[in-house]
């Protein structure tokens, strides 16, 4: 079989679960997951060819957007998202979730080691109500998932999560999810955030954090988040994301 750079393909020996496209070809191929925050390599022989459909807008149905918001007297006002990404092409992706979920969004590509010095900078620029801290993590095999230091990346998240919740002590005035696949969900939680990744240590999708942030967003302020509903709302549920009990983040006013 011939592959090339840009190819989608799937694992058969993990039951062709997941879609990756190829980002290199050395003596392993090596694979950057489509929707899931994952990097991973595999021999040429175990990939198996496939295709590839955007769904990213069924996504969209998953914010709690109520219809009267259009048609009554009220005005609204959603909460401002920061969101801080260790890859680029994933808070692209992002971007464009909150354009068509009409939430103002912005976005700042860091990698993971700078995120923890550079987190404070962006919250003083942008003064957001919701911050997002993501990227790519992992843990490693066979390791003890209670040690801080077994995974790639959720040290830096834990120390950007200390820096923002330092800049911001209060869970209500500043929503902080954080995390990717794999990440240390307990030490993410004990360091401040309100949404953290990965409970069951699984992998997340791309969008997962978006969604929850979206929905605090468009949310009422005086309003509870129905907690389990929301986390339904991501890919894997309560296994990929998991946190605190939330009030929504908007403003609603009134007359128009």
């Amino acid at each position: 079989m011939e592959l090339k750079i840009g190819d989608y393909v799937t694992r058969s020996s993990y039951n062709n679960d997941t879609i990756f496209r190829i980002v290199d070809i050395k003596d392993e191929v090596i694979l950057k997951g489509v929707d899931i925050r994952l990097f991973a390599d595999a021999h040429i022989n175990d990939l198996v060819k496939c295709d590839y459909i955007n769904e990213d807008e069924d996504y969209i149905d998953k914010i709690d957007i109520k219809d009267e918001m259009d048609r009554s007297e009220f005005f609204y006002l959603p909460a401002k998202i920061l969101h801080i990404d260790g890859d680029k092409e994933y808070l692209s992706r992002c971007m464009n979730f909150y354009k068509k979920a009409n939430v103002y969004a912005v976005g700042e590509y860091v990698s993971e080691n700078d995120m923890p010095n550079s987190v404070t900078k962006y919250l003083k620029k942008y003064k957001p109500d919701i911050l997002i801290i993501t990227g790519h993590d992992s843990i490693n095999k066979n390791k003890d998932y209670k040690v801080l230091d077994n995974y790639k990346n959720s040290k830096n998240f834990v120390k950007s999560v200390f820096q923002a919740r330092n800049y911001e002590h209060s869970h209500d005035k500043l929503v902080i999810i954080a995390g990717a696949c794999q990440s240390d969900y307990e030490s993410l939680i004990k360091a401040g955030a309100n949404f953290a990744s990965s409970p069951k240590r699984i992998n997340i999708h791309a969008l997962d954090p978006a969604i929850i942030a979206v929905n605090l967003a468009l949310t009422e302020r005086n309003k509870e988040i129905d907690l389990i509903n929301l986390l339904d709302k991501t890919k894997y549920g309560k296994d990929g994301i998991g946190g605190l009990k939330s009030n929504g983040m908007m403003f609603v006013g009134y007359p128009r």
